[in-house]
C-alpha cells in the first residue's frame, strides 16, 4: 500500500479513492495547481488534506465560513489529524496562541477566513513559516457571476504574492459554470493547473417540484412523513422564516430558524441547535447553509423557488452528504418568480462593480431566475435538465425525480400556442404573462377594461382553458425560443423571430402535460435492507450519548452511512472495527472498544 492510501485509510477510514480524488492529489504532490470541480458529498477536501500530510510544510486554507473551519477543523482533530482555524470566534489571547503554534510547527492545516489573510500579524507568521500548498475552498466566491460573490476571495493572489516562495495552489469548490471556472482560475492566477470536473450528478437524491394549492398544508405534510429525520426548509425571505417556523412549532414539530436579521448569537444558538440534533428542522434563508458540514440532513424543502440553479443545486445537495438516500423538494409557485424579479430589483449594489458591471451582473440574474423558472415548470426529467444546465448530458430517464415518476402524455397544441402568440402581438408586446393570461381567459379586470383590451379579436378565445395550462404552454414556449420575456421587475412578453413558423401553421407545437400520476414513489427508509434495525438504533444511541459528553455533533463521531456498515459487518475485533467505512485509527482508539460492546452484546443474544 502506498503512502497516500495508508493515509487514507489511518486518518479518514477508507480503502480506495471516490473518483477524480487520486489524480488531483497527484496533481498537487506533483507541484502542479489544480482546479477541482466535485459535487457536495463528493469527498474534496480529502483532495487536499491528504496532500497537506504528504507535504513537508504548512497547508492554509482559506474558507468562507466559521462553520465550515470550526467542523473541519474538529474533524480532523477526531481523525488525528494536526490542524486550527483562524476567525472571530478566537479571543485575542487564543488567536495569538494559535499564530505562536503556528510557529512553532504544530499544524499541518490551518484554516483562515479570506478576510484574515492580509492582516499584519498573519502575514507576519507567514514569513517565518514554509507554505507548502494554499487550499481555497468554495473558490467560485471568487467571481461576480457566481452566485456567492465575496469581493475578499479578490485579495487571496495578493496574499500568495506577499508569500517569500509561491505554494502549490488548488481551488475547489462543488457547482460552477464554465464561466465562473475561467474566472476561478483567471482571478487566482493558478499557473497551469491541472483541472477537473468529476461530474455534477448526485446519485442519491431524489429531486421534486410540486405545485401545491396550499404550500403551508402541503409543507405539514411533508414534515410528518419525515418527523424522525433532520432537515432544512428554505425559504426567500425573513419574513417567511418565521411564518414557516411558527407553524411547523405550532404543529408540535423541533423547528428552530436562520436568517440575516437576527442576532448573533441567537443564529449561533439556533445553528448549533439543528447540528447537535437538538432541533429536527431549519428554517432559513439562504443565509445558512454553505459550510455547514452535517451530514445527516436527510431532506431539503425549498418553500419558495430560489432565484437561480447554481443556488438551488448547492442549497438541495446539503441534503445526503452521507450518501444515504435524500429528498430534494421544491414548492413551486408563479408568486415565487415576482419575489425573486423584486429581490432582484431591490438588491444592494457591489461596491466592487462599475454601474456597466452591475447592470450586466442584473442581466445575469434575469437569466438564471429565467432558467430557475424552467426547471419548476418543465416536464422533461429534473436531474437531466440540472445536469444540462451544467454543461452534461444526462438521461431522459432516471427514476428518481417527480417528472419521471409522473405519467405524461405529448399533445399537439399549435393551435392553442398560436392564440398566446396572436394575444401577445395583437396587445401590442406591451404586457406581461398574467395579463395575456388575463386576455385569453376573457378577464373582467378593471385595468384590463379600462385599457379596453376587452375588444381584442383574442380577448376570451381561451375561457375554457385553465390558467395553469396556459402558462404550462407559455413557458414552454419561452424555453424554446418562441417567445422572449425582457428583464426587470415587470416582464414584458414579445414575440420572437422564430414563432413565425407556427403562426403560419408551417411548424407544429407539442407539449408533455400530465396524464395521471403513476403510483407514487415510497417513501424510502435511509437503512439499507440487510441493516438490523435494533442494532442501528442501538449504536445511534450510544453516538447520541458519546456526543453530547464531548459537545461535538454526532456525525463528527460517526456518519450514519458508517453506523449502517457496523451493522451489516458486526465487527467485534479491532481489525474487525478498522474495515468500517469510515474508521480510522484514530476513531478505532477513541470509540472502538464502546462500539464493539454494543455489537458484542446485540449479536449474543
Amino acid at each position: 500500500m502506498d503512502r497516500k492510501h495508508e493515509i487514507l485509510k489511518q486518518y479518514f477510514g477508507h480503502t480506495e479513492f471516490r473518483q477524480g480524488q487520486e489524480d488531483i492529489i497527484d496533481s498537487l504532490l506533483s507541484g502542479r495547481d489544480a482546479l477541482c470541480i466535485m459535487p457536495t458529498g463528493a469527498g474534496k477536501s480529502v483532495c487536499y488534506q491528504i496532500p497537506a500530510l504528504m507535504l513537508e510544510g504548512i497547508t492554509i486554507v482559506v474558507s468562507p465560513l466559521i462553520s465550515l473551519m470550526n467542523d473541519q477543523v474538529t474533524s480532523l482533530v477526531q481523525s488525528g489529524v494536526s490542524a486550527a482555524y483562524l476567525n472571530s470566534t478566537l479571543t485575542q489571547g487564543q488567536y495569538f496562541r494559535v499564530l505562536d503554534n503556528i510557529r512553532a510547527g504544530k499544524y499541518k492545516l490551518v484554516y483562515v477566513a479570506p478576510e484574515r489573510l492580509m492582516t499584519d500579524s498573519f502575514l507576519q507568521v507567514c514569513s517565518e513559516i514554509d507554505i507548502s500548498m494554499a487550499a481555497i475552498d468554495e473558490a467560485h466566491c471568487v467571481s461576480q457571476w457566481g452566485q456567492d460573490f465575496r469581493p475578499s476571495y479578490l485579495k487571496i493572489p495578493d496574499f500568495i504574492d506577499a508569500l517569500d516562495r509561491r505554494p502549490i495552489v488548488g481551488a475547489f469548490t462543488a457547482t460552477a459554470t464554465q464561466t465562473v471556472k475561467n474566472d476561478i482560475a483567471e482571478l487566482l492566477r493558478l499557473s497551469d493547473p491541472f483541472s477537473i470536473t468529476t461530474g455534477f450528478d448526485r446519485e442519491n437524491l431524489f429531486f421534486s417540484v410540486q405545485r401545491p394549492q396550499s404550500k403551508s398544508a402541503a409543507l405539514l405534510e411533508l414534515i410528518r412523513e419525515r418527523s424522525d429525520r433532520s432537515g432544512i426548509v428554505y425559504c426567500a425571505t425573513r419574513k417567511g422564516v418565521e411564518q414557516v417556523c411558527d407553524l411547523l412549532n405550532e404543529n408540535g414539530f423541533s423547528a428552530t430558524r436562520y436568517h440575516a436579521g437576527l442576532s448573533e448569537n441567537e443564529r449561533k444558538k439556533n445553528q448549533e441547535d439543528f447540528v447537535f440534533d437538538k432541533k429536527t428542522v431549519m428554517a432559513a434563508t439562504n443565509a445558512f447553509g454553505m459550510g455547514i458540514d452535517k451530514s445527516n440532513v436527510s431532506f431539503v424543502i425549498h418553500y419558495n423557488m430560489p432565484k437561480n440553479i447554481e443556488s438551488y443545486y448547492q442549497e438541495a445537495g446539503r441534503a445526503g452528504r452521507d450518501g444515504e438516500e435524500a429528498e430534494c423538494i421544491l414548492l413551486y409557485s408563479p408568486v415565487d418568480v415576482r419575489t425573486n424579479q423584486f429581490l432582484i430589483e431591490n438588491s444592494e449594489p457591489n461596491p466592487e462593480l462599475d454601474s456597466e458591471q452591475q447592470e450586466a451582473v442584473r442581466r445575469l440574474e434575469y437569466e438564471r431566475l429565467r432558467y430557475m423558472t424552467f426547471y419548476c415548470t418543465t416536464n422533461e426529467c429534473l436531474r437531466s435538465f440540472i445536469l444540462k444546465y451544467f454543461g452534461e448530458k444526462g438521461k431522459s430517464y432516471c427514476g428518481k425525480c417527480s417528472n419521471c415518476l409522473t405519467n405524461f402524455e405529448t399533445v399537439d397544441a399549435t393551435i392553442q400556442a398560436q392564440k398566446i402568440l396572436s394575444c401577445i402581438i395583437r396587445s401590442g408586446q406591451r404586457y406581461g404573462r398574467k395579463m395575456v393570461i388575463d386576455i385569453l381567459r376573457g378577464s373582467k379586470n378593471e385595468k384590463l377594461l379600462r385599457l379596453g383590451l376587452d375588444k381584442l379579436t383574442t380577448y376570451g378565445i381561451m375561457k375554457d382553458t385553465s390558467e395553469r395550462v396556459i402558462r404550462s404552454i407559455m413557458l414552454c414556449l419561452e424555453e424554446q425560443g418562441h417567445i422572449i420575456s425582457t428583464a426587470g421587475e415587470y416582464p414584458v412578453l414579445k414575440a420572437a423571430p422564430k414563432c413565425s413558423g407556427i403562426l403560419r401553421g408551417n411548424d407544429t407545437f407539442e407539449i408533455r402535460l400530465a396524464k395521471e400520476k403513476l403510483p407514487s414513489k415510497k417513501k424510502q427508509d435511509n437503512t439499507d435492507a440487510a441493516v438490523d434495525a435494533s442494532l442501528l438504533e442501538k449504536l445511534r444511541a450510544l453516538r447520541r450519548e458519546l456526543a453530547d459528553q464531548a459537545n461535538m455533533p454526532a456525525y463528527i463521531i460517526f456518519s450514519n452511512a458508517a453506523l449502517s456498515d457496523m451493522c451489516r459487518k458486526c465487527p467485534i475485533t479491532p481489525q474487525e472495527f478498522l474495515q468500517v467505512s469510515g474508521v480510522g485509527r484514530k476513531k478505532l482508539e477513541l470509540y472502538g472498544e464502546k462500539f464493539m460492546k454494543v455489537i458484542r452484546e446485540h449479536t449474543d443474544k
